[in-house]
């Protein structure tokens, strides 16, 4: 058996993708595309014959943060070392920038035997909310006038910049939207349609208010089935907010870091982006 480890094209994303919808993990129609582009040389996979058996993504978000997500090893090939290799290859290429994961709880400890350390849960909420949402004037559609005054929101809330990833993620057929109050952003959000119903993410606001707005709106903009949202426990009211219109707490990971932990206004976090990029 003789393995090769190369940086993956757009269409190996693809394929790594599907496998991750294979796994259950419920991504994006088009999450390829925006992951990709967030870092073009942060997915990594191992080739045997010419055929993929395992992946990784290790995107580089700059020079002191980085994310590691998507690992998988293809299940016919198990048990040959194709997963370490992908996984060594991806740290290798991160170096010494802060490595972040959202790791489910089976695989906590392994973690933290490599030095990830624990900064918080998330729960994964599930469900078709209760009702209608009002219509609320403050909140608008993310058109390209307000990209610039998003990216400066976003940095509260994510270790570094990543305007490559966001200039695809906010485009349609995403939903994204945000709460602008006398020209400020208080809070914006995305819902794009996955393989089961909708995943909203990121859900960033100033307040509880202007999340459960946000919410309503990107729920009812989604169209049916259900929402899926990854909650961080450090939002307790707007998961009791959740279980009040219907969704129901599901599987759970912890956010864990390798490095120092990023110092983020963590209260304005309701859903994080993904599970896959941090």
């Amino acid at each position: 058996m003789r393995r090769t480890i190369r940086t993956l094209a757009l269409e190996d994303v693809k394929i790594l993708v599907d496998w991750a919808a294979a796994e259950g993990w419920n991504p994006g129609i088009g999450d390829a595309v925006a992951f990709h582009a967030a870092d073009p040389e942060g997915f990594i996979g191992a080739f045997v014959d010419g055929e993929m058996v395992a992946g990784i993504s290790a995107v580089a978000y700059g020079e002191d943060f980085g994310f590691i997500g998507l690992y998988i090893c293809r299940p016919d090939r198990r048990g040959e070392g194709h997963g370490k290799a992908v996984w060594d290859a991806g740290m290798a290429r991160l170096g010494d920038r802060t490595v972040g994961l959202d790791g489910v709880v089976e695989q906590q400890a392994n973690y933290r035997s490599m030095g990830f350390v624990p900064a918080y849960r998330t729960i994964r909420f599930v469900g078709s909310p209760n009702g209608p949402a009002a219509a609320d004037s403050d909140i608008r559609t993310i058109e390209p006038e307000l990209l610039a005054n998003v990216l400066d929101y976003d940095r509260r809330f994510f270790p570094a910049p990543r305007r490559s990833f966001l200039e695809r993620w906010l485009r349609p057929p995403h939903v994204a939207l945000a709460i602008v109050r006398d020209g400020a952003i208080e809070g914006y959000g995305v819902a794009r349609r996955c393989r089961e119903g909708s995943k909203i993410g990121p859900l960033f606001a100033n307040s509880l208010d202007a999340a459960s707005r946000l919410f309503a709106a990107l729920a009812n903009a989604s169209g049916p089935g259900n929402i899926h949202l990854d909650v961080p426990e450090t939002s307790g009211q707007f998961a009791a907010l959740l279980t009040f219109a219907g969704l129901q707490p599901g599987f759970e990971t912890a956010r864990m870091y390798r490095g120092k932990a990023p110092q983020l206004t963590q209260s304005g976090v309701f859903a994080i982006t993904t599970l896959e990029l941090g």
